[in-house]
């Protein structure tokens, strides 16, 4: 029995390990994708930002 118990946890360290390893792949690919977003934010803030200010000097200059 003792091969059949050593199979056994091999079996399972080998299961544990493939799953952490899952675990961590989908950790990774979810810390991607908030950078990407954050990334997409901040463009998005800029954009908006520099749209502001080019309507506003725009406005100034019909004031002149």
């Amino acid at each position: 029995m003792g091969i059949l118990d050593d199979a056994k946890e091999t079996a399972k360290a080998a299961g544990e390990k493939i799953s952490r390893a899952a675990e961590d792949t989908v950790d990774r690919i979810k810390d991607k994708a908030d950078e990407v977003k954050a990334d997409v934010d901040v463009k998005k803030a800029e954009a908006e930002r520099d749209s502001v200010q080019a309507r506003n000097d725009a406005k100034e200059k019909l004031r002149d």
